[in-house]
């Protein structure tokens, strides 16, 4: 089944093929994927609590939205179609930059990604698919980095690591769309 499947890139994101999602995770190896990014008026970012349940990082707090897109659909349509199955919410979204990393998780899992970051703004009430996400808060990025400092146990490796290596990046990229 295609949902179930992602796609094997090199560090160009160039495809090199496809594998179950969950085989990929086992065997650790590069994919794309995609992280949502969502600010209020207020510029406070979205945050879901991933649902439990989920086959890895359940109950953890992470960015709005995250996943991979299926092959044959590009980053930019799978962003928007998780985030409304994700979140309940349709906006305006745009990539600003990609980084790879590689993080291991709970159940034995690795991920391994090339992760695309895009940023929407939006002050719509989330309407959460609670299969996955079980809670939502909005918090300053300044906010969410002391929390970071104090509880990093309650959030997503991948989020951890977008905060605390690549927040210059997209800092700037929110500041750039508000001036």
């Amino acid at each position: 089944m295609i949902e179930n499947q992602v796609i094997l890139v090199d560090e160009n994101d160039r495809e090199i093929g496809r594998m179950e999602k969950l085989e990929a995770h086992e065997k650790g190896l590069l994919h794309r994927a995609f992280s949502v990014l969502i600010f209020n008026a207020n510029n406070e970012l979205l945050l879901q609590r991933r649902a439990f349940g989920k086959y890895h990082s359940e109950g953890l707090w992470t960015n709005t939205c995250c996943s991979h897109p299926f092959p044959n659909e590009s980053v930019l349509e799978a962003a928007n179609r998780r985030l409304k199955e994700e979140m309940g919410i349709a906006t305006e979204l745009e990539e600003k930059f990609y980084f790879i990393y590689k993080a291991e998780l709970d159940k034995g899992l690795t991920e391994y990604e090339l992760d695309h970051v895009l940023i929407g703004y939006s002050d719509e009430t989330p309407h959460l698919n609670l299969e996955e996400a079980s809670a939502f808060k909005w918090l300053s990025l300044e906010a969410i980095r002391e929390e970071m400092q104090t509880q990093a146990n309650t959030y997503t490796e991948w989020f951890k690591i977008l905060i605390n290596e690549h927040f210059n990046k997209f800092q700037n990229a929110i500041l750039n769309e508000s001036l």
